[in-house]
C-alpha cells in the first residue's frame, strides 16, 4: 500500500469511529473508546496488530507521572512530523497546559478537521481550530504513510 493509500485508509477508519461513546481505556468501535483507544483502533485497521501491550492508566496519568508517556509511545511506533507540516492522516498530540505532558490524541482528517474522543462525549469530527492548534505538542505519521 502506498503512503497516500495508507493515509486515506487512516482517515476512512477514523471517521468510521464517529459516534463511538467515550469510555476510558476502551478501544472498541461502536462500543467505547478514549482518545488513545481511537488511535489504537485505527492502527489495528490500517496497520495490523498493536505494537505493544497497553499499560494500565488512570484518567490523571499525565499529571501524576509528569512524563511524556504518550509522546514516548509515538516516538517508539510512529514517525515524527514537524508541527507546521501536519497532513491529513497524521496523529496529533495535545497538552492542556504548557507545563503538563501531552495527554490527548486526535487524527487529522482534512487540513482543518480532526477526529477525536473527548471525555464526556462521543468520538467526533471537529474543527482543528486555533484553540487546538495552540495546544498541539507533537505530531506523527503512521509508519508507511510518511
Amino acid at each position: 500500500m502506498s503512503g497516500m493509500e495508507l493515509r486515506a485508509r487512516v482517515i476512512e477508519e477514523a471517521r468510521a469511529w464517529i459516534g463511538t461513546p467515550y469510555l476510558h481505556r476502551a478501544s472498541c468501535k461502536g462500543a467505547g473508546a478514549d482518545c488513545l483507544g481511537l488511535v489504537r483502533g485505527v492502527w489495528r485497521a490500517a496497520i495490523g496488530a498493536e505494537p505493544e501491550t497497553l499499560p494500565a492508566y488512570a484518567p490523571d496519568w499525565a499529571e501524576a507521572k509528569r512524563a511524556e508517556q504518550l509522546a514516548g509511545a509515538g516516538f517508539r511506533h510512529l514517525v515524527p512530523v514537524a508541527l507546521e507540516a501536519v497532513r491529513p492522516g497524521d496523529v496529533l498530540l495535545f497538552r492542556w497546559r504548557a507545563h503538563l505532558p501531552a495527554k490527548h490524541a486526535a487524527i487529522l482528517v482534512t487540513p482543518d478537521r480532526m477526529v477525536h474522543a473527548h471525555d464526556g462525549a462521543a468520538v467526533a469530527e471537529v474543527a482543528f481550530a486555533p484553540w487546538w492548534r495552540r495546544r498541539l505538542a507533537f505530531a506523527f505519521a503512521f509508519p508507511g504513510a510518511e
